[in-house]
């Protein structure tokens, strides 16, 4: 007995520290204790240490109705034992706490939503208008301080009414809107572990860009190019870092954190970068794609007087490109996308043992620079498109059960990128010297079937996962074209509409491609340097230096980052196009 009544008091003052910031301060549901004038025991008015008294809640606006929220305080404040004897509130039983629910502690829980579905389920519960937070307390708790950035694919919320609502005559009792109905997903909590997002985290970095490595050092030299990269780096896990402590203040994604501190022009330009950057790593992907099923085409087929050019190649995706756009559920890529990314863990295991053995046998190439002069400005650029994983920290981050630890996580897989990057750059330039490639895979031996099988599946596998890369831009156009409630599910208009413009986007993406597609290294340094520089280093310290940072030092320290983003954004864009013109 005394152990549940512990219980119960402890859960009382739990459920008090989540009620009472959400209170006006000055209120109270407690009893107002009332004094004699003779009573030397009353406080006097007139004694200015004296804390001010706290007034009933029922003198609030609307004080009868919320009058049970104020009471979850008080209660809270009452002994143990007179809490026991509190007589039951048949109101408050059956609102605030019905019986058999799921607290929302045990919601975070892994597999918490699922038993509180099965046991709705078993109540018979109508899970259209039942909310996943069953009470009052629990909504505060579990979305009290959440909030992300929404890209997903849904039908949004709209006025309705229904089928039977329609076909009645009207009647003083009926509503005058029709039912809210909604195929938005609620908001989750995060369940992920260390273990799980750690690999997340990994495979955000890992991707395409890892095998434009090569010719970077190769434009840079073995020297420079590493110290580059390193550098790089070190800089964005500092932009990181300060777009974490904007989260930890702040909450939301990227975008409403730039709404927050920065306003409506901010957050648009925010997404504007990322829609650039998302449509540069498509068109990358494409050319890379081309590139090389030409060579896995002249390796199969060799003295054949047919084979298709880079730019027919590039358009012949388009087949497979344009039915991918049309999905609206992400989710259905996810094959796609893990076929991706385990076809880029054969390259570079492939990568390492090739050329590992081949210096161990015949010593670094003879061409190999330190540092070159002629094209060092493109290594910038490429390197900074290959850390380019920002957009996807937050998600990450949101996504874990104790996304404390996800600092700590982050700082441990830069460490680890930075060492895969490095020693594929390195190791593939130190083996080819000035015969590196852009598309690296044509540098080994062609004659190889091993290395004919991982070149056509590699591109396959990035072509299949190219929609992935192109949804958050197709997202956040649609909905700055048609508006965040047009549906398609509702209308053919709206629906063939969007197919329209997600095709239309497609072949956009497939013309850039054929543009650059003659210097695929000088068409990746100009993405990395024009759209992911203020993406990963001029956004972050800015909104840092406007909303969180207050000691001098540090804003110096944003300002100074901002200076470097700028510069090195304005500098490498002007090289890049200016060494592209001259060819």
């Amino acid at each position: 007995m005394t152990d549940s009544v512990s219980s119960q008091h402890a859960r009382h003052r739990a459920e008090a520290e989540v009620v009472s910031p959400h209170l006006p301060s000055g209120y109270t549901a407690e009893p107002i204790p009332t004094y004699n004038q003779s009573d030397n025991a009353s406080p006097s008015p007139s004694d200015p240490t004296s804390p001010p008294e706290p007034q009933d809640s029922l003198r609030l606006q609307g004080g009868d109705i919320h009058r049970e929220i104020f009471k979850i305080g008080a209660r809270a404040k009452l002994g143990q034992r007179a809490a026991t004897f509190a007589a039951p509130n048949i109101r408050r039983s059956s609102i605030f706490e019905p019986h058999n629910h799921i607290p929302a502690s045990e919601q975070r829980a892994p597999g918490g939503f699922r038993r509180q579905f099965v046991q709705q389920q078993q109540r018979r519960v109508n899970l259209t208008n039942a909310p996943v937070a069953r009470d009052f307390v629990s909504f505060l708790a579990l979305y009290g301080s959440f909030a992300g950035e929404d890209l997903g694919e849904s039908e949004e919320e709209s006025v309705v009414p229904s089928e039977d609502e329609e076909d009645a005559q009207p009647t003083e009792s009926r509503p005058l809107l029709g039912r809210r109905k909604s195929t938005r997903r609620p908001i989750r909590p995060g369940d992920a572990g260390t273990t799980k997002s750690f690999f997340t985290l990994l495979k955000a970095f890992i991707g395409t860009g890892i095998m434009f490595l090569p010719k970077a050092f190769n434009n840079g030299g073995i020297l420079f190019s590493s110290i580059t990269l390193i550098t790089v780096s070190l800089l964005s896990v500092l932009s990181f870092h300060l777009l974490l402590q904007c989260r930890k203040r702040y909450g939301g994604g990227y975008g409403e954190l730039g709404a927050a501190i920065g306003g409506r022009k901010l957050r648009a330009l925010i997404l504007t970068s990322i829609t650039l950057s998302q449509i540069g790593f498509v068109c990358s992907g494409m050319i890379f794609i081309a590139q090389n099923l030409r060579s896995f085409l002249n390796a199969v087929t060799p003295g054949s007087h047919f084979v298709l050019d880079t730019k027919a190649l590039i358009a012949i995706q388009l087949i497979v490109l344009i039915p991918l756009a049309l999905i609206r559920d992400i989710s259905r890529l996810g094959p796609a996308a893990l076929l991706a990314d385990i076809f880029i863990f054969i390259g570079l295991f492939y990568i390492w043992y090739y050329d590992v053995s081949t210096l161990a046998t015949s010593g670094m190439h003879p061409t190999v620079q330190s540092f070159n002069p002629d094209a060092f400005t493109l290594t910038i650029g490429s390197a900074i498109f290959t850390f380019e994983g920002i957009g996807l920290i937050l998600p990450i981050q949101s996504s874990m059960s104790q996304p404390d630890k996800f600092p700590r996580l982050l700082y441990i897989v830069m460490v680890i990128v930075t060492i895969i990057f490095t020693s594929v750059g390195a190791l593939c330039y130190a083996t080819f010297g000035d015969k590196t490639r852009v598309e690296i895979i044509s540098n080994y031996p062609q004659t190889s079937k091993l290395v004919n099988s991982v070149q056509f599946l590699y591109s396959m596998a990035v072509l299949v996962g190219t929609p992935v890369q192109l949804f958050p831009a197709t997202r956040i156009i649609e909905t700055k074209l048609f508006g965040d409630r047009a549906s398609g599910k509702r209308s053919w208009t709206t629906k063939w509409k969007k197919n329209g413009f997600r095709t239309s986007i497609t072949v956009l993406c497939v013309l850039i491609s054929i543009v650059g597609a003659s210097d695929l290294d000088k068409f990746v340094a100009l993405i990395g340097a024009f759209a992911c520089v203020p993406l990963v280093y001029i956004y972050p310290a800015f909104l840092h230096f406007k909303g969180v940072a207050r000691s001098p030092w540090v804003r110096v320290g944003d300002v100074i980052l901002c200076v470097i983003g700028s510069a090195a954004m304005v500098y490498s864009t002007s090289v890049t196009l200016s060494t592209w013109i001259r060819g």
